[in-house]
């Protein structure tokens, strides 16, 4: 199984389709395992992955609308009594941490879980309602604006790979895996310089900011490029159905940090 720039998509076991590790799918006179299987251990399909995902994004979508509309109305109470909204911050940040935990905790345990893959969902959808609750107030209209340019860059990232416009050859993963710790180690770089007052102004709405943002989004693309060629190696390998979810969770790590940027760039950019 080949790396991906995703970390919930390393160190994946092989797969077969009665769930034990099988080794050797990639090689000559190997294919998927002739062991029979039930509805809940058959390979994973293209199919499985779609609907997993579908889920994992309508739960995130969910909980995320029901939060921005709370957090707009909180915020303008807040304004309205000349204070401002502690409770939004605090929501943002315990769904912050729980999301980073959950992930943390799929990742490196190796789940395949509905549950897991739709809290995880759930968590990410209050984190980026509250943040778009903000962003919505301060710029009317820019949350429509983020969703409908996330979900063209996922359209075209995809159309790009089907078509292998794009191949997701070793080299470019190591690029793309490069880029991303890059810009993983500059987010937090700037998140522990802001604790002391020092503003590198990455994350502002000016020109470097903007810059930064569309950079990160670039990223961002090219991960998902990295993640589909996954998905289609775990099914190429006739991993068990359950393992859908590990994809569905795979490709939402990335889709919260595509939204997130893309909200972000776009309050830049109208802003000023």
């Amino acid at each position: 199984m080949r790396t991906s720039s995703n970390p919930a998509f390393r160190n994946l076991p092989v797969g077969s389709a009665a769930g034990a590790p099988y080794a050797g799918y990639d090689q000559p006179g190997y294919g998927a395992p002739q062991t029979a299987t039930g509805a809940d251990d058959r390979p994973m399909t293209v199919d499985d992955v779609v609907m997993k995902t579908g889920a994992a994004i309508g739960t995130a979508l969910l909980t995320g609308v029901i939060t921005a509309i709370w957090a707009r109305g909180e915020m303008l109470d807040a304004i309205a009594a000349g204070g401002s909204s502690g409770a939004v911050f605090g929501v943002m940040i315990v769904a912050l941490l729980a999301g980073l935990g959950l992930a943390l905790f799929i990742s490196f345990k190796q789940k395949a879980s509905a549950g897991l893959t739709l809290a995880y969902s759930a968590v990410e959808g209050v984190f980026l309602g509250a943040i778009t609750g903000m962003f919505e107030l301060m710029v009317p209209g820019v949350a429509l604006q983020a969703i409908l340019g996330t979900a063209l860059v996922f359209v075209t990232m995809l159309v790009v790979y089907k078509t292998g416009a794009v191949k997701v050859t070793p080299k470019l993963r190591k690029w793309v895996i490069g880029a991303a710790a890059a810009a993983f180690g500059l987010i937090l770089v700037n998140l522990l310089l802001s604790f002391v007052g020092i503003d590198l102004g990455v994350r502002g709405n000016g020109t470097l900011g903007i810059i930064v943002g569309l950079v990160f989004i670039g990223i961002a693309a090219f991960m998902l490029l990295l993640d589909f060629d996954m998905a289609d190696n775990m099914i190429r390998a006739g991993m068990p159905q359950k393992w859908a979810w590990f994809a569905a969770f795979g490709l939402m790590t990335t889709l919260v940090w595509l939204y997130f940027e893309m909200i972000r760039l776009l309050w830049a950019l109208q802003s000023e």
